[in-house]
């Protein structure tokens, strides 16, 4: 039962920033811009948030909070770069968003060396909460979401909501998935196309810089340029959900679950029998991922005009 429990929280802690990271993904392409960048924002989202708890040197939840805000605004500061190729200058897409993942690793490196020295930003991670009173008492649900948990697991639900509720339910959500779908009778309609799209790019950076942060600070105690390819993850999850917050939830649980057995095979008998090597393992989400795609892209629910330039006519 044990292992149960463990294998439940270990799921959870992969499935959070993959479901807020692809919740980004979606205020960019539900208005039709391609964001391929996710892996770039994430790096931004996680050095800019590590810098500022190695900045304050301490450890409270609060301090937590204070760090995601200053990674959003990290990924909103990379994604910029990203909005104004695609959308002000016409550019190609995905050339643009690669461009950052690319960009991005050896940038931060640089920074982090000449910032404070070395390559890993090292901070105090002190952030895990290990029972929340009252409801840790709660047979089966309290050993999984309230023991051993974080704050950002309270974000990705949030996140999540929030996506549901903007994409169906608010003004704003309507137009931009118009401007995703039909762009140019959007516009007729009085619909400013180019300031929806900046705006759903600009969310996006803000949700996935968070999403960075939030994925290193549950497995490590420093920044080191890498999530671990957790933003192709979240593509895939994106693509997986089809653009849908609620089908990419199931998405990102079964992702989720396929890093934890990458990572704890070796608890777990049957799987540490079979004599394979860590590398098999390490290979399991993402050979997941393509074989998922595979099945399940010719059933994809993309925005008609994702990836389309817009120009206006008057």
């Amino acid at each position: 039962m044990n292992t149960f429990y463990f294998v439940c929280q270990q799921t959870i802690v992969f499935m959070v920033p993959l479901i807020i990271v692809a919740c980004a993904g979606i205020f960019s392409e539900r208005g039709g811009v391609l964001n391929f960048s996710l892996e770039g924002i994430m790096l931004a989202g996680a050095f800019c948030g590590a810098l500022f708890l190695r900045g304050i040197n301490d450890g409270t939840n609060l301090h937590y909070i204070a760090a995601l805000f200053v990674a959003g605004l990290g990924g909103v500061f990379v994604i910029l770069f990203h909005a104004i190729a695609a959308i002000s200058f016409r550019g190609n897409q995905i050339v643009s968003g690669m461009a950052i993942n690319l960009l991005v690793p050896p940038l931060t490196i640089v920074l982090g060396r000449s910032l404070v020295g070395t390559l890993q930003i090292v901070f105090a991670n002190t952030f895990i909460i290990r029972e929340v009173p009252g409801l840790s008492r709660i047979p089966i649900i309290g050993d999984i979401f309230f023991r051993q948990a974080y704050i950002s697991n309270l974000l990705g639900l949030i996140v999540l909501f929030v996506a549901i509720f903007v994409m169906n339910k608010s003004k704003f959500g309507i137009h931009l998935r118009a401007c995703g779908e039909n762009p140019q009778a959007a516009a007729s309609m009085g619909i400013n196309v180019t300031r929806t799209r900046y705006i759903g790019v600009l969310i996006s950076g803000f949700i996935g810089g968070m999403g960075g942060l939030a994925f290193i600070i549950p497995n490590a105690t420093e920044y080191a340029a890498t999530v671990a390819g957790y933003g192709y993850l979240a593509v895939g999850v994106v693509i997986f959900g089809q653009w849908n917050p609620t089908k990419m939830l199931l998405a990102a649980l079964f992702f989720g679950f396929m890093k934890t057995i990458s990572t704890i095979y070796s608890t777990i008998p049957f799987l540490a029998g079979l004599g394979l090597t860590k590398y098999w393992y390490s290979m399991v989400p993402y050979l997941a991922t393509i074989v998922v795609l595979v099945f399940t892209s010719r059933r994809s629910g993309e925005p008609r005009a994702l990836g389309q330039v817009f120009e206006h006519h008057s």
